[in-house]
């Protein structure tokens, strides 16, 4: 299995961090734009999209600031590549932005970037601030 490749994106937002963080944190938050359907138990986080589905372990999350995801094929692989949802506020200028981190396939960062494009537009406009 060849390495992934860690990428960073940084998306400006006008919404409150603290509004932003229930969207990023909680199963009805991400349903509304990461994926059709998110249940949660405990730490274990299954996404549901059209016909797939795919489960999530939460690494960490720190209140109003981030929350950070590894995939289970991931963790089951001994890998350690994760997702992360990051908060961000401007001290000067008080703007907010969401970082995602994220790692893909070499071939595939372009792809994955385009996705992360996508999936924050959905954010956006769910939060009225497209």
């Amino acid at each position: 299995m060849e390495d992934k490749v860690k990428f960073e994106m940084e998306f400006p937002i006008h919404a409150s961090p603290q509004l932003l963080y229930q969207y990023i944190s909680t199963p009805s938050g991400l349903s509304e734009w990461f994926s059709d359907n998110v249940n949660s138990r405990g730490e274990m986080f299954t996404f549901i999209w059209d016909d797939s589905e795919e489960t999530a372990k939460l690494l960490t999350k720190k209140s109003g600031e981030r929350i950070k995801f590894r995939w289970i094929t991931d963790d089951d692989e001994g890998d350690s590549y994760f997702f992360e949802i990051r908060i961000q506020v401007d001290e000067i200028t008080k703007d907010v932005s969401i970082i995602v981190t994220d790692f893909s396939e070499e071939d595939e960062v372009e792809e994955a970037k385009m996705l992360w494009d996508n999936q924050i537009s959905d954010l956006k406009q769910v939060l009225g601030s497209a």
